[in-house]
């Protein structure tokens, strides 16, 4: 068995309601008194911040907004936030909102409480300073940012998506209030679930997972293939949103504690170049990889096997070729979220996928795919995608 070192910084607080809780999960951070909640218009106008505000506001908090955030944080978007820390000086930071909100409250807390630039962040382990107590409330069920200590941040100028990540940036909270998704329009919905749905197939197979790592993929696999079909078909129903609010949250446990693979590495300068939604990208992407996995790794090839039982009828019954299966069935759930399929819709011009080729071979996350692939590899499966 893999070796392993877990440990759960982040309190998870889940269930219908729980918004109204935030001020006095705030009060109880030693030393709070002033909060800057980070957050986006939508939230804004959709009631969330507002509604957390006022709870901060019973707990006798002093709290002040920046919803300058937008979708796919940049590092433009950090550094006007990190100028309203500056100037009010707070000692928690809420991040209350989709996975933009989320990451750019990670980000604003490491250049308020170490300095530099965004860019001085870009990889592990690279925070200077103690950061400051911070809670997650996602109004959106799929990035899974609220269990992990990662912040995906695109420079402004080159526009390349960094992953700065460090134990320390971990929220200390996560508010999971399912009642907070009932508003995300249907696009959103399907976007979202398909980056979480890809969350749990990833850090299924990655070089670093781990029997821990596995357990949380395999739960929040069983909670999303359940739940988004649900979503989709009735969207105002409460169940299908529990499912998917638990299933992102127990995906971004498995990141935590076992990274993603190829699927993400070839996702990134999908957006980078072409501005394709990162769960769009990422979704169009991940049919492709799983079949490369099946074809040349066992252990792969056994772990679809396993989620394909999972999912049941849905998954479909062929486990004999569990790589074709599992690829098929993750194409037909985007088809559902009504996503792209394949990159030549996206608008992706095929003369350019070495380029983005090259790209995906210096992003991050292709190390820990559990078959090496080289620009080669990855080039073909832009192809057999496109």
């Amino acid at each position: 068995m893999t070796p392993f070192d877990f440990s759960l910084p982040t309190r998870i607080v889940f269930g219908a309601g729980v918004l109204d809780r935030l001020g006095e999960l705030a009060r109880s951070l030693p030393g709070v008194e002033r909060v800057l909640v980070v957050s986006d218009p939508g939230v804004v106008a959709a009631g969330h911040t507002p509604r957390g505000i006022d709870a901060l506001h019973d707990a006798r908090l002093e709290t002040v907004l920046f919803d300058g955030v937008g979708e796919n944080p940049t590092t433009e978007h950090v550094e006007a936030g990190l100028a309203v820390a500056r100037e009010v000086r707070p000692d928690c930071i809420v991040g209350l909102g989709g996975g933009s909100s989320m990451d750019c409250a990670k980000g604003i807390n490491f250049l308020y409480s170490c300095g530099g630039r965004m860019q001085d962040y870009w990889g592990v382990g690279k925070a200077t300073a103690e950061l400051l107590p911070m809670i997650a409330a996602p109004t959106t069920a799929g990035t899974g940012s609220e269990t992990q200590s990662f912040a995906l941040i695109s420079d402004a100028q080159t526009h390349v998506k960094m992953a700065c990540g460090d134990p320390p940036a971990a929220f200390r909270v996560a508010l999971l209030d399912p009642e907070l998704t009932l508003t995300q329009p249907a696009r959103v919905a399907g976007l979202t679930g398909v980056d979480a749905i890809a969350h749990a197939v990833e850090t299924a197979v990655t070089t670093r997972r781990s029997s821990i790592s596995t357990a949380f993929s395999r739960q929040a696999w069983r909670y999303l293939v359940r739940g988004f079909p649900a979503v989709l078909n009735s969207p105002d129903a409460l169940p299908g949103r529990e499912l998917m609010q638990l299933g992102a949250c127990f995906s971004g446990l498995a990141i935590a504690n076992s990274m993603l693979g190829a699927a993400h590495a070839l996702a990134n300068p999908l957006t980078a170049n072409y501005g394709i939604v990162h769960g769009e990208a990422v979704g169009l992407m991940l049919p492709h990889v799983v079949r490369h996995n099946a074809r040349c790794d066992r252990q792969a090839r056994m772990a679809y096997r396993y989620l394909l039982a999972v999912a049941g009828d849905a998954g479909g019954a062929d486990l004999v070729d569990p790589g074709e299966a599992l690829a098929n069935f993750l194409t037909q759930l985007a088809g559902q979220g009504g996503l792209a399929t394949r990159l030549a819709a996206c608008g992706v011009e095929a003369d350019r996928l070495p380029e983005l080729a090259d790209q995906a071979a210096k992003q991050w996350t292709v190390q820990f795919n559990p078959v090496a692939m080289a620009k080669d590899d990855l080039q073909r499966v832009y192809e057999q995608a496109f």
